[in-house]
């Protein structure tokens, strides 16, 4: 490979979350981090080079995107995803999460409902409840291994809580789905049906395994298009969350101003040029260290398999059709939550997501973040291991 994943870049005393604030979030100095959904790859070497050229420069002033930042969007949808842009429907903001909470206060009122699929992102709830909406839970089933939508229920949901705004995740975020075509008519149908906004979380579009392709929702016709906020980042995709830059689609004309207002009333206008020329750059230049770092996930993938199978068979790896986080079922254990909470810090050693943060359909699994070098992720299953041997 041209880039080195295998290589261990110290992310200690540099402020990530990751790493640097355990005892600020109740954790132990020294636990090993599998938990927040960065990255510990440094990213491709031309964003890290536009970003030298501003620092040279030396004047931060007030900046914006032109023309060359939509057209490395537009090349980049287009080309992995048959999707193609128009630039009036961009909005950039601060970060997904931000956009989440615009569109609930765009398109609901207090005490209206919000419908999700949980387990889900837990920020998909935060914003629902901060916003003092309320939250109407249409819960994934996993059925066999899998993870399918009840689509009795979904409908009953929107019908019976008079719902008019839906946040999808896709994919999805813990439990890895990549969601078929007709599994994504199925919920614009019946949204348009009733009536009911999408606003599609696709932050994770460009991790997708094996024969899973990834469909943006807003693609797949018109009359999707017309009812979606699409929320895209090269946050993921490229190891840039911390430059907060997200790339907000909205087709339909009265959403997109109705969002556009909620993001003025939150006091916020220009994306920073540092998120601004590490995107372009990103969608310019990525394309091959994405491809060698998907490959590099692949084997992490396969190794947690492979150690799951033959050294902690009482878990269960859900199988990962897209993102680089993998939810994992302790339940087997017969564990209350702070035992294993126990067990995982404690004993492993290990900051991990634990399950119940993503909605009590989550409760008995855990959430690992695999994108870390082999030896990194290697040194957590044993950490694991020993601890599960322990018992």
């Amino acid at each position: 490979m041209k880039y080195d994943f295998d290589k261990i870049t110290d992310r200690k005393g540099t402020d990530c979350l990751k790493y640097d604030f355990a005892k600020e979030r109740g954790r132990h100095e020294g636990i090993l981090p599998l938990w927040v959904a960065d990255m510990d790859f440094p990213t491709l070497p031309q964003v890290s080079e536009r970003l030298r050229k501003i620092t040279e420069h030396g004047i931060y002033g007030y900046s914006d995107a032109k023309e060359p930042y939509f057209q490395a969007l537009l090349g980049w949808y287009e080309k992995h995803f048959s999707w193609k842009i128009q630039k009036e429907w961009l909005i950039k903001t601060p970060g997904v999460v931000f956009a989440l909470a615009a569109a609930v206060r765009a398109y609901t009122k207090p005490g209206e409902a919000v419908l999700l699929q949980q387990p889900v992102y837990y920020p998909f709830s935060e914003v629902i409840a901060d916003n003092e909406r309320v939250i109407v839970n249409s819960p994934l089933k996993l059925t066999d291994g899998h993870y399918e939508i009840d689509f009795y229920d979904f409908e009953q949901k929107i019908r019976d809580n008079h719902v008019k705004l839906f946040l999808l995740c896709s994919p999805h975020n813990p439990v890895g789905r990549v969601w078929k075509k007709w599994e994504l008519e199925k919920i614009g149908e019946i949204c348009i049906r009733y009536g009911v906004i999408v606003v599609s979380d696709e932050i994770h579009s460009d991790f997708t395994w094996g024969e899973n392709k990834h469909l943006m929702f807003a693609s797949l016709s018109d009359d999707f298009a017309n009812i979606s906020i699409t929320c895209t980042a090269p946050s993921k995709t490229f190891n840039l969350a911390g430059l907060q830059v997200s790339n907000i689609f909205i087709p339909n004309e009265t959403l997109r101003f109705k969002f556009k207002k909620a993001v003025d009333a939150a006091g916020y206008s220009q994306v920073n040029v540092m998120g601004l020329e590490a995107c372009q750059a990103a969608y310019e230049y990525g394309e091959e260290w994405l491809t060698q770092l998907k490959e590099y996930l692949k084997d992490n993938i396969a190794f947690v398999r492979e150690f799951i199978q033959t050294r902690l068979p009482k878990l269960t790896m859900i199988e990962p059709e897209g993102t680089y986080l993998l939810w994992i079922d302790f339940r087997a254990f017969g564990l209350t939550e702070a035992q294993r909470q126990d067990l995982i810090e404690n004993k492993a050693n290990l900051w991990l997501d634990s399950g119940a943060m993503f909605g009590p359909d989550g409760e008995g699994f855990e959430r690992f973040n695999v994108a870390c070098p082999r030896s990194v992720l290697k040194q957590a299953f044993e950490q694991l291991e020993a601890a599960v041997n322990s018992l």
